[in-house]
C-alpha cells in the first residue's frame, strides 16, 4: 500500500516537474525567437485611450515591449517624453503600437462630431432649447428641417401666427453642448468629454449651438428667423417625403 502511494506522489511530482520545464522551454524559445529578429522597444497600448486624451494622462494605458524589429513601424515611439503637451489624435486601441503620427498638438486636434462642408455652401450657427432640436438627440451628419415661425407679419393677405418647414434636408456640420452644470462644476477633462448618445432618455439640459452647411439664400432665412422670428427643427433624412411648401395658420390645424 505505501508503495503504491509513493509511487503515486512521485508521479504527480515528475508531471508537475515536466510542466514547468516545457512552459520555461516554451517562454525561452520565444525569448530566443525575438533575439534572432533584432528586438525593438516600442510603447504599445495596453487599455483604450479615448481621442483628446492628453500624453500626461495616458502613460498608465501604454507600456514597452520588446518586437521584432521587422515589426516595428518607422515612427513607433519608444517613449513618451518628447510629446509632452500633446494629445491623442484618435482613438487608440488596446495592441496597437504607438506612433508619432496618433499624437497631436491640441490645437491640430480635429473636432470630434464635425463634417466636411459641401463645395458651394456656407455654414450659419443658431442656438436653441434641446426641444427645438429633437430633444437634442442631435449630431453632426444628421440632416435637419427648419421650420420657421412668425406671430405676425408673415402674410399680409392672411394675418396672425405662420408656420412653415422652410428649408429641407439641411446638412447639420457641428453640433455644441454646454457641459451639465457648468456653472457650479469645474470643467471635465479631455478625457470625460463625450459626445452625447443618441439613444440617451435623460432629459436634456441647457441650450444647444447648430451649425448648418446652406446656400447663401437659405442663410438668410437661417439668420432672419434667429433675430426676429423663431426656429424648430426636425430630423429630415435625406428620404424623408416632401409634399411641397405648406404654410400653417389657425384655421389650418384641424383640417
Amino acid at each position: 500500500m505505501k508503495s503504491r502511494m509513493l509511487a503515486g506522489v512521485v508521479a504527480v511530482l515528475l508531471a508537475l516537474v515536466g510542466a514547468v520545464i516545457i512552459v520555461t522551454y516554451a517562454q525561452g524559445a520565444d525569448q530566443r525567437a525575438v533575439k534572432n529578429l533584432d528586438p525593438v522597444d516600442v510603447l504599445v497600448v495596453k487599455t483604450a485611450v479615448p481621442a483628446g486624451t492628453p500624453v500626461e494622462a495616458m502613460k498608465a494605458s501604454v507600456a514597452v515591449e520588446q518586437l521584432p524589429g521587422t515589426a516595428v513601424g518607422k515612427t513607433a515611439l519608444k517613449t513618451l517624453d518628447d510629446a509632452t503637451g500633446k494629445v491623442a489624435a484618435v482613438d487608440l486601441i488596446p495592441g496597437e503600437q504607438l506612433v508619432t503620427e496618433r499624437l497631436v498638438a491640441p490645437e491640430d486636434l480635429k473636432t470630434s462630431g464635425s463634417v466636411n462642408v459641401p463645395a458651394g455652401l456656407q455654414e450659419v450657427s443658431f442656438q436653441l432649447e434641446p426641444q427645438r432640436v429633437i430633444g437634442g438627440r442631435l449630431e453632426a451628419g444628421d440632416h435637419v428641417g427648419v421650420f420657421i415661425s412668425m406671430t405676425s407679419g408673415g402674410l399680409e393677405s392672411k394675418p396672425g401666427e405662420t408656420t412653415q418647414l422652410s428649408i429641407h434636408k439641411v446638412l447639420v456640420t457641428a453640433v455644441q453642448r454646454a457641459p451639465e452644470g457648468a456653472a457650479a462644476k469645474p470643467a471635465p477633462s479631455a478625457s470625460a468629454e463625450a459626445e452625447a448618445d443618441p439613444r440617451d432618455v435623460n432629459l436634456p439640459t441647457g441650450s444647444l449651438m447648430i451649425t448648418v452647411a446652406v446656400n447663401d439664400v437659405n442663410a438668410d432665412k437661417v439668420v432672419f428667423a434667429s433675430e426676429f422670428a423663431s426656429i424648430w427643427l426636425s430630423k429630415e433624412p435625406l428620404d424623408a417625403q416632401d409634399s411641397g411648401p405648406k404654410i400653417m395658420q389657425k384655421q389650418d390645424l384641424y383640417k
